[in-house]
């Protein structure tokens, strides 16, 4: 009983008390949890012989349903509830975007259909009841987030045209994704008094004064994680799940930050 009391305490205390937030505990545990689940998506695209690069703008409106279902919560609109806040949300949307690919592939098979339009389109069917309850937009702090991740993108853009690495449109996106992210998270923190909830950028904003930070550091561990996996994994379908997850950890709490923000200020 000491011991069950005892995980029960530890479990209350670095999982559910710093809900919404993050600690070294739990950062790691979803961390092990995402890795887990990769190697699970590389296999099923090994079953379903499909390129993991075709999905990057199919599953854009399911990245967007986790992400706004998730602002949502954080404006009220949505109660507050485990299934509806990270890591739970993004789970739940994870096996729904999951059994919408398989069907999807299955759909394609039988008829002939393009499974990509097949997933896009049941993504965006899905997003309705967000879409529908969006509140009023603060376009100052939206427009400012847009104006700064385009900015960015540009300069790698023109800088792709004599840079192998970003010559593929896949990395640049994927760059891009969490560059999407650090402007968010800049304007929100500088501007309009948010605070970071995840370890490591947090420590780093809190010391340095700024979330300005996320820029050197985002391109920095970016870069070098797409350099990584293009020039030491052979395997395409590795190569290409591995892309298309950093892409997704960019975007989605992206998406989730700017609509926050824009919502709630």
């Amino acid at each position: 009983m000491i011991i069950v009391a005892s995980l029960s305490q530890f479990i209350q205390e670095y999982f559910f008390n710093n809900q919404p937030g993050y600690n070294i505990v739990n950062t790691l545990f979803f961390g092990l949890i995402l890795g887990l689940t990769v190697l699970t998506i590389i296999k099923m695209f090994k079953w379903i012989d499909k390129d993991p690069k075709e999905f990057l703008i199919p599953l854009v409106p399911f990245i967007f349903l986790g992400s706004s279902t998730r602002a949502l919560v954080d404006i009220f609109v949505y109660p507050f509830n485990l299934l509806l806040v990270t890591p739970g949300i993004y789970i739940i949307t994870g096996f729904i975007t999951i059994f919408t690919i398989i069907g999807a592939v299955y759909i394609e098979q039988q008829t002939g259909r393009d499974y990509r339009y097949i997933i896009f389109f049941t993504g965006l069917v899905l997003c309705i009841p967000n879409l529908i309850n969006l509140q009023s937009f603060n376009w100052v702090a939206f427009s400012a987030v847009i104006i700064i991740w385009a900015a960015f993108t540009l300069c790698f853009f023109m800088l792709g045209k004599k840079w192998d690495l970003l010559q593929d449109k896949f990395n640049l996106s994927v760059l891009s994704a969490h560059l999407f992210d650090a402007s968010s998270t800049f304007i929100a923190v500088d501007f309009y008094g948010y605070w970071e909830q995840h370890v490591l950028p947090g420590a780093l904003i809190s010391r340095l004064g700024t979330a300005a930070i996320m820029f050197p550091l985002k391109i920095t561990v970016i870069l070098a994680a797409i350099y990584l996996i293009d020039f030491y994994i052979e395997d395409k379908t590795v190569r290409n799940v591995l892309k298309l997850s950093i892409f997704i950890l960019g975007l989605a709490p992206g998406l989730r930050n700017l609509l926050s923000l824009s919502m709630g200020t």
